[in-house]
């Protein structure tokens, strides 16, 4: 409840600036006109949404289904082209769900919901007529969400801030707002075909949709910055030759811009302020935004299909964009606002583990409901092979507690189309014990921020010992040995879109967010990089062939761990954010690639190397076991499937694993190999022993000899710019070999 004070305050100024008085069915029209509403059947509360059909004596028209919990009654508002309002009651109601069917509708038609209820933000009642609210299962969105004083459901600039949550504006919303469209869902997507590709043998590439092809020059001008770009053999081409199996696009739900950003010249670039869980992003379309954008995206995932291409989308269903009780009013505030958040004791507040202004009451049936018909509808009529969770912890939240028993997991691990698909947990949120890296349960994989931090930290010359490394390195099993799981439970990265692109991290020690507005205050600072000596950019040949070096031997590190790596678009070629690590509202050249890199040697050599090291894992089972190593002999030789060497040509001991080192060996033994392929016969591959040097100068590294080789040809060295100059040199085992500083050798066995 409020304090005593704002309770004297308050209602007398509701009363002077906000009646309560219910909008006429036919109410006032933008224009001022009134438009004869249509007729409206009894229809069906189900399917949720907008749903065009032919309805009873073969009228075709659209059914329209809202849950509105609580609500005293919901009005249908249909807009014609010029913006003209038409309102309709929804006069059925079947278990919360308001619904009819309006004979005539048809796709294309622009429309949106006002709910009527109670205005008493103490106990948590948002509901405000004025607003117009976006329908939570609309398939397309038109228009673009401006955030003036109108939209928001109290009165945005009342003088006592504090209280101004309370005080409500009545004022029509529907002129800045956009609608859902209503979309004819006629694909059977009978001529598709997914790649299904098994997740021990995905490498996945994160790309956001205008960012990879907004500047991309073999793709033509009005398609770049579009699903239709990310279509184009352009695009395609350069997605099957890198050697990627799946993209994971950055968030393409509809999407809500800030007001701080919107102030400040900005837009949310990166999208994770969904709005609308089953729409494109219309913003993100070529063809139009009155339904085309639904068949533009399916044409996308089809061409992708075709390449051999997985679709994964990020999605963002732990919180949406009207924010905390500050925040404007669009769509599931007014609808219910105390059935779809979670609030704290005091109900004007919003419980934010989100750091986003509030949080989705996930435990609610209608609003796991809401998520769950959304996964499905992607899965199943947009054609994607799997979903990036963001802030998953948030999500498996029970009351307040993260709960691997919680009903959005124990959904998600019965339903019979989402258990087969990808799922990927970012596997924490802001919340007090949110941090649940390794705890998530099987059919789960996770991105393993402890990968990330590692492999900086070795080769910026920052741990302590090596024993986290060992565990990375070889599938992270500590954290995922566990029920079941498998090494690809664990999602390889050094960089993802949230800080420093690969570049950026050998050429800058602090974030340079100038840029965003906030004083440089937004972004970590715990960027664990290291500029090799220049804050930035450098004219210095040295300095520059050092982070090229540095830049190869990431990369190499990536792409020989077990596990599922996953790139950032552009990383491949050395792509520059200019030091900002957190670029979430640039939606410039700070987030586009620069596809004239590759006109450089040194990109155009990472890019080679990069295209290399895929070619070598997706040949090569030995680099993607779909088992944990057991370390033990296997035959009577004493070669086991995982050894560690130090540079003395020994095997670690235990006091090794405890001592900081700089050089460490890696053998993976191709004759141990669990499990069978689709024929049942025993799976075998080459042998490979993995060299990383940290260090900044050259160092001796003795070869193992028997029983781990007779010998052994190297096949990468990251300190060479061109790959073709000394690999395929064989080295007898035994014999000592230099190490170049600051590289990795990847070496293959020979007997």
């Amino acid at each position: 409840m409020s304090s005593a004070a704002e309770q004297e305050a308050v209602p007398e100024a509701v009363h002077e600036h906000a009646n309560h008085q219910r909008s006429p069915v036919n109410g006032r029209q933008n224009g001022g006109s009134r438009r004869r509403a249509p007729a409206v059947w009894p229809g069906a509360p189900t399917p949720l949404g907008a749903r065009f059909r032919v309805g009873p004596d073969g009228a075709a028209g659209t059914n329209f289904a809202l849950w509105a919990g609580g609500a005293d009654s919901v009005e249908l508002c249909l807009f014609d082209e010029a913006g003209r309002e038409t309102r309709c009651e929804l006069t059925e109601l079947d278990h919360e769900i308001w619904h009819g069917f309006v004979p005539g509708v048809l796709p294309g038609q622009r429309y949106g919901f006002r709910v009527h209820g109670r205005w008493d933000p103490w106990t948590g009642a948002r509901w405000n007529a004025a607003k117009l609210l976006l329908d939570p299962y609309a398939r397309a969105v038109d228009g673009d969400f401006r955030l003036p004083a109108e939209v928001y459901g109290h009165v945005r600039d009342w003088p006592q801030q504090h209280v101004a949550d309370t005080v409500r504006d009545d004022r029509d919303s529907a002129p800045y707002v956009p609608k859902g469209v209503v979309v004819h869902d006629d694909d059977d997507w009978s001529d598709d075909h997914r790649p299904k590709t098994p997740w021990a043998d995905s490498v996945i590439y994160e790309v956001h949709v205008r960012g990879f092809t907004k500047l991309h020059p073999g793709i033509p001008e009005e398609l770049r910055g579009t699903y239709a770009g990310l279509a184009h053999p352009a695009a395609i081409e350069h997605l099957t030759q890198l050697g990627v199996t799946a993209v994971e696009l950055l968030p393409v739900h509809q999407f809500a811009h800030e007001d701080h950003l919107l102030r400040r010249g900005l837009k949310n670039y990166w999208g994770y302020n969904s709005i609308g869980y089953f729409a494109p992003h219309a913003g993100y379309a070529a063809s139009g935004t009155t339904g085309q954008q639904v068949g533009e995206f399916k044409k996308m995932v089809r061409a992708l299909h075709a390449a051999g291409i997985e679709v994964i989308l990020d999605v963002v269903y732990n919180h949406t964009a009207e924010a905390g009780e500050l925040g404007p009013t669009l769509s599931l505030r007014g609808i219910d606002n105390r059935g779809y958040y979670r609030l704290q004791s005091d109900a004007r507040r919003y419980t934010d583990y989100t750091g986003c202004g509030n949080t989705l009451h996930v435990v609610q049936p209608h609003v796991l409901r809401l998520i769950t018909d959304s996964l499905r509808y992607w899965v199943t009529e947009m054609g994607v092979d799997g979903f990036r969770f963001d802030l998953a912890a948030a999500l498996a939240r029970s009351m307040h507690d993260v709960d691997m028993l919680s009903p959005f997991l124990a959904v998600i691990a019965q339903d019979p189309v989402l258990r087969r698909v990808k799922l990927i947990a970012e596997p924490w949120d802001v919340g007090n014990g949110g941090y649940q890296v390794g705890a998530f349960p099987p059919l789960w994989t996770e991105w393993n921020d402890r990968y990330r931090d590692a492999v900086r930290d070795f080769w910026r010359g920052a741990l302590p010992d090596v024993r986290d490394l060992g565990y990375r390195l070889s599938g992270s099993s500590d954290l995922y040995a566990w029920g079941g799981r498998r090494p690809q439970a664990s999602i390889n990265f050094i960089t993802a879109h949230d800080g420093f692109t690969l570049r950026d991290l050998v050429s800058y020690e602090r974030k340079h967010n100038e840029a965003n507005g906030e004083g440089n205050r937004d972004g970590t600072g715990n960027n664990r990089s290291w500029n090799c000596g220049a804050e930035g950019e450098s004219d210095d040949p040295r300095i520059n062939a050092l982070r090229h070096r540095h830049l190869r031997s990431l990369l190499a590190t990536l792409l020989v761990s077990t596990g599922v790596p996953m790139l950032v678009a552009g990383d491949e070629m050395g792509r520059t954010q200019g030091g900002n690590n957190n670029a979430y509202c640039q939606d410039n050249e700070v987030s586009w690639i620069d596809w004239s890199l590759l006109d450089e040697d040194g990109p155009r050599t990472l890019l080679a190397l990069t295209r290399r090291l895929l070619a070598l894992r997706h040949a090569h089972p030995v680099l993607r076991r779909r088992a944990f190593f057991s370390g033990r002999a296997q035959a009577a030789d004493g070669l086991r499937d995982l050894a560690w060497f130090t540079p003395r040509g020994t095997e670690m001991t235990e006091r090794d694993w405890y001592a900081p080192a700089d050089t460490l060996g890696l053998y993976l033994s191709g004759r141990d190999i669990p499990g069978r392929d689709a024929q049942g016969e025993e799976i075998t591959d080459d042998s490979f022993l993995t060299v990383l040097h940290a260090a900044d100068r050259p160092a001796g590294f003795v070869l193992p000899g028997a029983p781990w080789a007779d010998a052994y040809e190297l096949i990468v060295d990251t300190s060479q710019e061109d790959q073709t100059a000394s690999p395929g040199t064989v080295h007898p085992g035994g014999s000592e070999l230099t190490l170049p500083a600051r590289s990795v050798l990847l070496l293959r066995v020979r007997t």
